[in-house]
């Protein structure tokens, strides 16, 4: 699996338009590149891919007049787009990853599965409510589900400490990212082949 897996996603609506451009974690680190109007969100997305090692491209305009939502739900639908495209079959990846993120006081378990199956178990109570700054921090799990469904992904996230707003979502981006760097990286006893008994995913 030497060939860079990558793609490019644009997504347009009267409420936001987002393009995303991305390569596999751990296939081709390079610096990110981020411009969104959600200056909280483009943090988590530098540190999704420095963490990813990913080449991450994103660039967002929305209705953040009204509210961030739209802006931030949408991103991650087309970054879960972005990532299932470039995935492609899927043959030889490991498919499964874990990490559990510390950060000062805060614990973050994350583990995924990259088998086809979109479903997220968000547990992070402590920020439930909380802001960082003009970060409304709900906009965390919409982000994650829609994340998860256009990646079709199996994604458990779950706070096991701590209580800063700001430490728990960066410990959940960068729990992430290190657990989805595990999840696409190619698999040598696989060779090439599906990493699933039905022969689909």
């Amino acid at each position: 699996m030497s060939e860079i897996r990558r793609a490019r996603v644009e997504r347009s609506t009267k409420e936001t338009r987002v393009t995303v451009e991305l390569t596999v974690p751990g296939d081709a680190p390079a610096p990110a590149r981020i411009t969104t109007p959600v200056p909280f969100l483009s943090h988590m997305l530098e540190a999704l891919a420095k963490h990813g090692a990913m080449d991450l491209r994103v660039h967002a305009e929305g209705d953040v007049e009204i509210d961030d939502h739209h802006t931030v739900e949408d991103v991650g639908l087309t970054l879960g787009m972005a990532l299932d495209q470039a995935l492609g079959e899927r043959r030889g990846i490991t498919r499964y990853g874990c990490f559990s993120l510390a950060m000062d006081e805060t614990l973050v378990d994350c583990a995924l599965d990259l088998g086809g199956r979109p479903y997220l178990v968000y547990d992070l109570p402590a920020i439930e409510g909380r802001w960082v700054g003009r970060f409304d921090c709900d906009l965390v799990k919409e982000l994650f589900q829609a994340l998860v469904v256009q990646a079709r992904m199996n994604l458990h996230l779950h706070l096991r400490a701590g209580g800063n707003a700001h430490h728990v979502v960066e410990a959940a981006f960068k729990g992430f990212a290190r657990a989805l760097r595990m999840a696409c990286a190619p698999d040598p006893a696989l060779a090439g082949t599906l990493p699933s008994t039905k022969g689909a995913i």
